[in-house]
């Protein structure tokens, strides 16, 4: 198991240590005992080992091996592994960027590498953005949370605005992050996910200039403002269409459908019969939109979805844009639920220093990628099915491996001198 997870970062992310070893540091040069490198490689097993809180540290990483084998992996040589108090204290005082930056070294990686090449949809990488909860709390956590009213009681809460590279065989890999937070404890208006969504755009065309995106959005973003920004960053856009958001468009779209008898397309796979309808070139202020509808029949239940996109809809495209964009929205919401459920404990509140708690958030998000990459790729993905039966038995073997015998250098040395590759697996 160690041996997979050192061949998926050294392929991937060769360089992955240097990265780590270029963030700034904000402790005292001549007092820190714990060099960098070391305590994030702590943060991220803590996650990708799905420990559940910092204090398992204390308690999980007390054998031998596996602090050898965390040493191995960080390029340090050291005799004992830090505190998680001494961890947490690092997470507080960090620049949010630098493990932001961290990330995007890494997305940028597989990118160039052509690693999730094959998962575009007409030459776009889909990305899926949304919000979801991070931290609630009954009692005033900081200057910056958010307040909402549920019977009768004041809940502060922070969430946060994610957007996740979506790959078709199940994959969604964090490319950026906006915290939606107040500027001020007392404030006329409070941040929301529209406003953070806006933010966390700009930063992403920053990041990523030349990347040709198409964004998966739900309903809330069917506004001006979005296909603006689209257009402006040359991006294409794939929205939940919903009467309620654009009311007098989805009339217009229902009228022109009923006329539309060439826009039409059956489409059948086994016990799944889909219906497709479409219009193109809905005027809407100073853009065209083009609406997609999806009737599916399963089993005798059905299911319809319709979304509007920049991608001129034809009989040759409808279906992979609906079955191999629209539908997959859905992955970044079955993702959070993964981070909250299946191990990771995303809502816990690994840190109560509110620049802890969003560092954090982006080692468990780097962490993620790292896992996904490891359980999907073809040294393991078929292993983790037959002999783990699930992703969180895997973790614990992962676990139990680390804490029981150390890396052979024999194994290091034939991955660092024979070439291999490490395919990520097909829906």
């Amino acid at each position: 198991m160690k041996k997979a997870l050192y061949k998926t970062v050294y392929h991937f992310f060769p360089y992955f240590n240097n990265w780590l070893r270029q963030i700034k540091d904000p402790r005292n040069k001549k007092s820190i005992t714990y060099p960098l490198p070391l305590m994030i490689w702590t943060a991220l097993l803590l996650f990708m080992l799905k420990l559940g809180s910092r204090r398992q540290i204390n308690f999980q990483f007390n054998t031998v091996e596996i602090l050898k084998n965390i040493f191995f992996l960080a390029d340090e040589d050291l005799e004992r592994i830090a505190h998680h108090d001494t961890l947490s204290y690092l997470a507080s005082h960090i620049n949010t960027n630098e493990l932001s930056n961290l990330r995007t070294k890494m997305i940028r990686r597989l990118i160039r590498m052509k690693a999730l090449e094959r998962y575009k949809l007409k030459g776009y990488y889909l990305v899926a953005i949304d919000a979801t909860d991070h931290m609630k709390f009954r009692y005033p956590h900081c200057d910056w949370c958010l307040k909402m009213e549920r019977s009768g009681n004041i809940i502060y809460y922070h969430p946060v605005l994610e957007a996740k590279l979506i790959l078709q065989n199940g994959i969604a890999l964090s490319i950026e992050t906006e915290f939606i937070e107040n500027q001020g404890e007392d404030v006329d208006i409070q941040d929301c996910e529209l406003r953070a969504f806006y933010r966390l755009t700009e930063r992403l065309k920053k990041n990523f200039p030349q990347l040709k995106i198409c964004l998966l959005l739900d309903a809330l973003y069917s506004n001006v403002k979005v296909f603006d920004i689209c257009k402006r960053s040359t991006w294409k856009y794939i929205i939940t269409f919903k009467k309620g958001a654009m009311p007098a468009t989805y009339q217009e779209y229902e009228c022109l459908k009923d006329a539309a008898e060439d826009s039409r397309k059956l489409y059948q796979r086994e016990e799944v019969i889909q219906n497709y309808a479409w219009v193109n070139d809905i005027e809407y202020s100073h853009h065209l939109l083009n609406a997609l509808e999806c009737k599916e029949t399963k089993k005798n239940k059905e299911k319809r979805f319709v979304w509007i996109t920049n991608f001129r809809i034809d009989k040759d495209n409808v279906e992979s844009l609906a079955n191999q964009g629209g539908r997959l929205r859905w992955q970044i919401e079955e993702h959070f639920n993964i981070q909250k459920n299946g191990g990771y404990n995303l809502e816990h509140p690994y840190s109560k220093h509110i620049v802890g708690s969003k560092n954090f958030y982006l080692l468990l998000q780097i962490a993620h990628i790292l896992n996904q990459l490891m359980e999907k790729g073809n040294l393991l993905a078929e292993t983790v099915k037959k002999l783990f039966g699930s992703i969180r038995n895997f973790s614990r073997s992962l676990l139990e491996d680390l804490r029981t015998s150390v890396f052979d250098p024999k194994d290091i040395e034939s991955i660092r001198l024979a070439a291999f590759q490490i395919r990520l697996h097909s829906p």
